[in-house]
């Protein structure tokens, strides 16, 4: 009797470990997808490569975390250590956008042209619209030229709600490979120029040169134009000093023949 007692107690005591143990374990899956980390976070799309050196239109993609507050700014910061000479925003319904720009410390070099400050910070802000919980909004921005000297481009970002929390997405990319932090900053990754990619720095360089010709073309053209008026202009001076010589030619025959009949 004794030892089927004690064979119940311990039966029951695997069970209701079991049952805590399965508890505990539900308990620490919830924590881990309810976690800040387990949410989508700011990105740049698209998440392939962009070609180094050339143009790209990219979308800056902010999903909403919370469920009790609304997006009401963006904030993009731009590698001022890669800097990029042309930043466009694309209009968003609802928001206003501003580029900032800052001088940078070693020019770049743009079709000949000299480039001494380029845009550091863009920033949107509500106007009309929000992003709401459960929504998610995409900024697009054409970008260029892209740098050719780095792998990717790190584009650290603050998200401002209605409640005034800020949550800051600027944590760089590990380089060895390692896990992703909780709070990382948007990343493109760039690739090389592939042969006939639009915008890439050979086509720009061959519209550059196409722009030359053009202008060397037209100034050929206006060149011999002048020419052939000069030319113009000479047969006509020309004409009227024949015609004047002759005219006076003829006078003076006139006036010889009427002496010799005198």
């Amino acid at each position: 009797m004794s030892s089927n007692t004690n064979a119940s107690r311990r039966s029951r005591r695997l069970a209701v470990a079991g049952r805590l143990a399965v508890a505990g374990g539900l308990a620490a899956s919830s924590v881990l997808l309810l976690s800040p980390s387990a949410y989508a976070h700011v990105t740049v799309q698209p998440q392939g490569e962009a070609a180094k050196g050339g143009f790209a239109t990219v979308n800056f993609k902010v999903p909403n975390e919370r469920d009790n507050a609304s997006t009401v700014k963006v904030e993009v910061t731009l590698p001022t250590d890669h800097p990029i000479a042309s930043v466009m925003p694309q209009p968003v319904p609802g928001w206003t956008v501003k580029v900032d720009k800052a001088k940078l410390t070693t020019p770049l070099d743009m079709h000949g042209k000299k480039i001494t400050e380029a845009p550091s910070k863009i920033t949107w802000t509500a106007d009309g619209s929000k992003i709401a919980p459960g929504q998610f909004q995409q900024f697009p921005v054409s970008l260029g030229r892209l740098p050719e000297n780095t792998d990717l481009l790190v584009f650290k970002a603050l998200q401002t709600y209605d409640n005034d929390e800020v949550v800051r997405w600027i944590e760089e990319p590990p380089k060895d490979g390692g896990p992703e932090p909780e709070s990382p900053a948007p990343v493109l990754k760039l690739g090389a120029a592939s042969e006939g990619h639009h915008g890439t720095a050979s086509d720009a360089k061959k519209a550059d040169d196409h722009a030359a010709d053009e202008q060397k073309t037209d100034s050929g053209e206006q060149a011999a134009a002048s020419a052939g008026d000069a030319s113009d202009t000479t047969a006509r001076v020309l004409g009227i000093v024949g015609i004047l010589v002759g005219a006076a030619g003829v006078a003076f025959g006139v006036l010889a023949g009427r002496r010799r009949s005198a």
